[in-house]
């Protein structure tokens, strides 16, 4: 029998496990010490985390999702973004062991010969969870630590670059790559790397020639099989963006023919195909083999893809309805490539802007395209300004179709016309009543859903589903039953349902709108039956001739507004001309006329000389006066008129200095003065009320009613100073004896206050029911007649963004606020002006203008008002007179409605603005 006790105390075996265990607790600088730690350094703790690295870069390519219709990255990175706090990255078991082992490696193995490598690994592991920040400070250490080693120094200083390109900070990056590249030079091997870091950074500058060159080496030393493939397709994509389409094919063959992952061989495919048409010419072959791809199961996935690029095939081509047809295919059949699908719908969007000039279209597929890409996405600002800005011309649309189907029912005869209410507010089930088109039907707006019809109609009925107060309240129902109570916010639908599915809803005229509640103000048909729904709409209707002229002014000002836009903001003079003649051959003799003709004038010009030349001259014959036919007369004349609104203005400042000053005589001759210089400027019933308040102040008050006279005679139209006039002068009629025995008309009785009336209670009053109190102001207000009754709820819509600091909810109390732009100026006259017109157009309703003043504005807010109608009422009308209430330049200044507990929020401009932009999400 054998005896196997000896073996177990096997002199060698001990020895190793002593040895072992010296190196793992001895930390001392013995060349045996340091042979022990460079052998556990190496392969316990190196080795190891190679190893998690390697496996954690596979799971990276199996999930990394490449966008195709961009140049890749050479890496698989995340997108460039600015991270500069010191924040930790996302748990990841693999990258924190990594972290972990090389940690040990400096604590434990300080004299081994790898304490570089483990700094490295702390940089890569930091890297790869996205503290980009912390591993750029290792990668730097390393660099400076070991810059003897010129491998070592190379690759951090390249991974450091990686970094800061991570953290945004290109400049930094670029000197980095420039020593990194002065290094190499001297390197045989391993340069593949830092080749391709370099690539990548001419990429981000649009060099696209230069990155070209750095791939094709890089290409050529690069070790990992995978990276070759990318950086091959990456090069394909740089050749075929400089037109070098030769190449990019030769490359995208290679990619196709390699051991490419599946997605990448596709595209690599797609764009090989694409590429042979283009160098061929034979682009009907180009399409039949891209859609031969469908036929192929493996591509099932891909279907929206291919029809995307065939719509690029017919895009280029010129043919646009084709390509339009297939984006629209693309969105159908995508159900998982959310990018793709974005892309889809915003080549659908910039079809309709700049070829189709169908903005409303282009609106309605901008949308869709900003609810889905990543707010990385080249000019995805510009996209999302563009989007909103369109939203403008929706607005005007709906008004001309909602005016124009109240006018048609207004026009037919009663019984015909209750019918045809009736009829309106009644729609069968599923089913939408038809207009025909007339030649009013707008303007390349095919898919607008109620056009013009004020012309004879034939089969009459209507389309224009928001003025419909029934379809409406069924489709509330509908909708609630279908989807429950979701929140009015953007985008509720995205989880739901996608945005292709929005989008043909929207095209066919029912889609539900967030915004919009019934004509009852509720969810249901139930506290507002059908009768009572058909007498609202039947009273509402233009019957009457001012009721008519103000429909047809709604008309004029939106045709107008939207023409405007069209040459102003969009820089399309043909679409403008368009809508212009248009307008002025439904509303020859409309208010805008001047301003139209100066705008067909300069817009042929250059185009047609003899329609320009006729233009010019309607202006100058017909008004002369204007400042358009003084532009045309004088090119200089808007930068005249501007310095002299500027004199004039601060003019009229030193003239009120001389006021508060008590300088009677100065303001009096300064008066004269200003108004025999410039007898027509705006502020010449301001500057002649400054005159009559001196001359009361130093005269009996015969002079003054003479001076409150001229002001009545001279300014008869003036909203501002003339309705305060007329009431001063009902005052003093009422009290001509007591005026009569004064030594002067006007008594101080507090010298802060600027103040014509007697001294009046001080007491604060509750806020009331904004009333207008003379026919002049209440010119500006809305055509619904104003009441004492308390306005219907207006329910505002939720807030887009919950984490906003404002609120849209109801308050009891709403100021009007105007900011200032400008903390350095005096506001003095500009507060007097409010005062003045707040007198003299609202004297029972007890309103106060006060000022705050923050770090950079200057806030004047007018309170209060109980409710947002009853603000709005008074915003309607002293918007159109701000111009010559504020003393200070137009641009400094905006004003705007918000309830108290808002105000209380606004401490900065940032503020400011976060409201103006809250203001326009939710009060559209």
């Amino acid at each position: 029998m054998k005896k196997y006790t000896n073996k177990a105390f096997n002199p060698l075996f001990l020895c190793i496990a002593l040895f072992f265990v010296y190196g793992c607790v001895a930390n001392k600088d013995t060349a045996l010490d340091r042979r022990f730690q460079n052998l556990t350094a190496r392969y316990n703790y190196i080795y190891n985390s190679n190893v998690l690295l390697t496996e954690y870069n596979e799971g990276l390519l199996q999930t990394y999702v490449d966008n195709y219709e961009r140049i890749l990255p050479v890496y698989l990175d995340p997108e460039p973004k600015v991270k500069l706090v010191l924040t930790p990255g996302a748990p990841n078991k693999n990258l924190d062991e990594v972290i972990t082992k090389g940690q040990t490696i400096i604590n434990e193995k300080s004299f081994s010969n790898y304490i570089d490598d483990s700094y490295m690994l702390l940089g890569k592991a930091n890297y790869l969870k996205g503290n980009y920040f912390i591993a750029s400070e290792y990668f730097d250490y390393t660099a400076k630590t070991y810059k003897s080693d010129l491998k070592t120094f190379v690759m951090a200083m390249n991974w450091k670059a990686r970094s800061q390109m991570q953290l945004n900070n290109m400049s930094v990056a670029d000197k980095i790559i420039d020593t990194m590249l002065r290094a190499a030079d001297d390197l045989k091997r391993d340069i593949a790397a830092p080749l391709a870091t370099t690539a990548q950074m001419r990429i981000y500058q649009k060099r696209n020639k230069e990155a070209i060159m750095l791939l094709e080496n890089a290409i050529r030393l690069a070790d990992d099989k995978q990276l070759r493939i990318r950086w091959q397709y990456i090069l394909a994509q740089l050749q075929e963006s400089e037109n070098d389409l030769q190449n990019a094919f030769i490359n995208y063959t290679k990619v196709e023919n390699s051991n490419a992952p599946f997605e990448m061989y596709f595209h690599a495919n797609l764009q090989r195909i694409k590429l042979r048409a283009l160098i061929s010419g034979y682009k009907v072959d180009e399409e039949k083999a891209l859609l031969a791809l469908l036929k192929d199961d493996k591509n099932f996935d891909y279907t929206d893809q291919i029809y995307y690029q065939v719509g690029e095939l017919f895009s280029k081509e010129g043919n646009y309805v084709k390509a339009e047809e297939n984006y629209k295919k693309a969105i159908q059949k995508s159900t998982g490539n959310e990018s793709q699908k974005a892309l889809s719908y915003l080549k659908v969007a910039d079809l309709n802007f700049r070829e189709f000039k169908n903005y409303v279209n282009a609106k309605i597929y901008y949308d869709s395209a900003v609810v889905i890409l990543p707010k990385n996405f080249p000019d995805y600002d510009n996209i999302v300004k563009k989007a909103e800005n369109l939203q403008y011309l929706t607005d005007r649309f709906i008004i001309i179709a909602k005016e124009d189907t109240a006018q048609m029912i207004a026009k037919l005869p009663e019984a015909e016309r209750e019918e045809k209410v009736k009829a309106y507010l009644s729609p069968k089930a599923g089913e939408l009543v038809n207009v025909a088109p007339t030649k009013d039907q707008s303007l390349n707006n095919p898919a607008f859903p109620g056009q013009s019809l004020n012309a004879p109609q034939t089969g009459a009925g209507n389309t224009f589903y928001f003025n419909n107060n029934a379809a409406i309240s069924n489709g509330f129902a509908d909708f609630k039953k279908r989807w429950g109570n979701r929140p009015l916010e953007d985008n509720w639908r995205q989880s739901q349902r996608s945005s292709a599915q929005e989008t043909n809803q929207v095209l066919a005229g029912g889609n539900v709108a967030t915004a919009i509640t019934p004509a009852n103000g509720t969810d249901t048909q139930a506290s507002d039956d059908q009768t009572s729904l058909e007498k609202k709409f039947l009273d509402s209707l233009p019957l009457t001739p001012a009721l008519l002229a103000k429909s047809d002014q709604k008309i004029i000002d939106a045709y107008f507004e939207i023409a405007s836009f069209y040459q102003q903001e969009l820089n399309d003079k043909a679409e403008a001309n368009k809508i212009y003649l248009e307008l002025l051959r439904r509303y020859p003799d409309n208010n805008h006329l001047a301003a139209i003709y100066y705008s067909l004038h300069l817009n042929f010009k250059g185009v047609d000389e003899n329609r320009s030349n006729e233009y010019r001259q309607l202006v100058l014959t017909r008004f002369p006066e204007s400042k358009f036919a003084k532009t045309i007369l004088d090119p200089s004349y808007s930068v005249k008129q501007e310095q002299l609104e500027n004199t004039v203005i601060n003019n009229y400042n030193t003239v009120f200095d001389a006021y508060v000053k008590k300088d009677y005589q100065s303001v009096i001759r300064q008066v004269n003065d200003n108004i025999d210089a410039f007898p027509n400027n705006n502020l010449a019933p301001q500057y002649a009320y400054l005159r009559a308040i001196a001359v009361g102040r130093t005269s009996k008050v015969d002079a003054l009613i003479t001076e409150f006279a001229k002001i009545t005679a001279f300014y008869p139209d003036d909203m501002v100073i003339t309705p305060l006039v007329r009431d001063h002068l009902k005052y003093i009629e009422a009290n001509l004896a007591e005026f009569q025995q004064r030594p002067v008309a006007l008594i101080d009785f507090d010298p802060n206050a600027i103040r014509f009336l007697a001294q009046e209670n001080t007491a604060p009053t509750a806020a009331k029911p904004l009333k207008p109190e003379n026919k002049a102001a209440a010119v500006e207000q809305p055509a619904t007649p104003v009441t004492t009754e308390k306005p219907e709820e207006v329910k505002p819509v939720v807030p887009v963004n919950p984490s906003s600091v404002f609120s849209a909810a109801k308050s009891n109390e709403y100021y009007y606020v105007i900011d200032v732009a400008d903390v350095t100026l005096t506001l003095s006259s500009s507060r007097f002006g409010i005062g003045q017109f707040n007198r003299g157009n609202y004297p029972d309703n007890d309103l106060a203008h006060k000022l705050v003043e923050l770090d950079n504005d200057q806030l004047i807010y007018v309170t209060s008002f109980i409710d947002l109608e009853d603000a709005k009422l008074y915003e309607s009308s002293i918007t159109g007179q701000l111009k010559n209430i504020m003393k200070v330049p137009e641009n400094l200044y905006k004003g705007f409605i918000i309830s108290k507990e808002n105000f209380e929020k606004l401490t900065s401009r940032q503020r400011i603005n976060e409201y103006l932009e809250f203001l326009n999400d939710n009060y559209k």
